[in-house]
């Protein structure tokens, strides 16, 4: 990925992400459309980005390679139990903004936006006002952690520190 491609990127990842989370802890569903709209922007402007920016086209292929992969992996792992459908599947969008990323590092960035996120959400749902004004979520009194939050947030700093590498 390259700063440029990921600048352009950018703007689609964060209505989206925002999107993701708002919903997994509203209703504790990552919606399908949201992991189709993520698609749709590697396809689209992904592609695009391959035109204008100097994306290497190879790189927007096995961007598509690593989405089916982590498909892959997210169905065992969904089947196992050890994460939810909707996680699985957006988590599989999301894998070709990775492509050629350090595994090392994108496996960090995710603990460190995991721990943030479940840190924020469990201080959040302590907070009185913030709590009245969102009684409906279903994450507040669910015993699991609405992962959306931790990989949208990993995607859209993923993305932040592409473009920062440029300077």
């Amino acid at each position: 990925m390259t700063p440029g491609a990921a600048l352009a990127l950018l703007p689609f990842a964060v209505a989206i992400g925002i999107w993701v989370a708002w919903s997994d802890m509203k209703f504790m569903k990552i919606p399908n459309k949201a992991v189709m709209a993520l698609l749709a922007v590697w396809l689209v402007p992904g592609l695009l980005a391959v035109l204008l920016t100097g994306l290497p086209i190879m790189s927007w292929l096995w961007g598509w390679t690593l989405a089916g992969i982590t498909l892959a992996i997210g169905f065992v792992m969904n089947a196992t139990r050890l994460v939810g459908a909707g996680d699985a599947k957006f988590a599989a969008a999301m894998a070709p903004f990775f492509v050629g990323a350090d595994p090392r590092m994108a496996f960090a960035l995710f603990a460190a936006c995991l721990l943030g996120a479940f840190v924020a959400h469990r201080g959040a749902r302590l907070v009185g006002p913030l709590r009245s004004a969102t009684t409906e979520w279903a994450s507040w009194t669910h015993k699991d952690f609405p992962m959306g939050l931790a990989l949208s947030g990993t995607l859209v700093f993923h993305l932040l520190l592409t473009i920062g590498s440029a300077f």
